[in-house]
């Protein structure tokens, strides 16, 4: 077997825009929806939930983009800083819901952006890793521009699947497309940032760790 070329830049920044993408459409969709009931609608009650709806979608769409522009986007000038408050704000405004509790013991400080973009991504997987909700711990390692991050999803049925774990940790072996793209664009920053990522688990429970490589 040939080996796999590496992912020309072009190509990444195309897979990141759908990724970006996909999360937005759907809670613009809603918005649209909603609108479109609200003017066609007669009854009260009727047009107060379809109201409702867009609000709740248009603070959903907010957020998203709020988090995508830090986690994915350039977010400041080469070489720029990052706070830790800006991503405690942009971890919350993401995941945080009535299903979803997050501990956040990091301290506010500014590390480089890779490194802190590192954290966002880490922070989404696990996130994504408890779908049914429960608890997401962010803990430092180390301290100052050189910390490290322990990040630790607790709840039911709580998995990473494979393909997202070996993406994180090594090079691709197949092609990458716009589902696989988000972990394997947080492993470049990881390298970039000089950090290794790491993966436990445990029934109910999983760890993901960025560390000094």
């Amino acid at each position: 077997m040939s080996e796999l070329k590496p992912l020309e830049a072009l190509d990444l920044a195309a897979l990141l825009c759908s990724r970006v993408c996909h999360d937005v459409i759907s809670p613009v969709g809603a918005i649209v929806n909603g609108l479109e009931i609200f003017e066609d609608e007669k009854d009260e009650e009727m047009k107060k939930s379809a109201l409702d709806l867009v609000k709740k979608s248009a603070n959903q769409a907010s957020a998203r983009l709020q988090f995508a522009r830090i986690a994915f986007g350039a977010a400041g000038s080469a070489g720029a800083a990052l706070d830790l408050g800006d991503a405690e704000k942009a971890v919350r405004g993401l995941l945080q819901d009535d299903r979803l509790t997050i501990d956040w013991n990091l301290p506010r400080l500014l590390l480089p952006k890779n490194r802190v973009k590192v954290l966002l991504n880490l922070a989404l997987v696990a996130g994504s890793s408890i779908p049914r909700g429960g608890k997401l711990t962010v803990d430092p390692i180390g301290e100052g521009e050189g910390m490290g991050f322990r990040l630790t999803a607790e709840g039911p049925y709580a998995k990473v699947q494979p393909v997202i774990e070996a993406l994180l940790t090594a090079p691709p072996t197949e092609a990458v497309d716009a589902h696989a793209i988000q972990p394997h664009y947080t492993n470049l920053l990881a390298q970039n940032a000089a950090l290794k990522i790491s993966l436990t688990t445990a029934p109910e429970r999983i760890v993901l760790s960025a560390d000094a490589a």
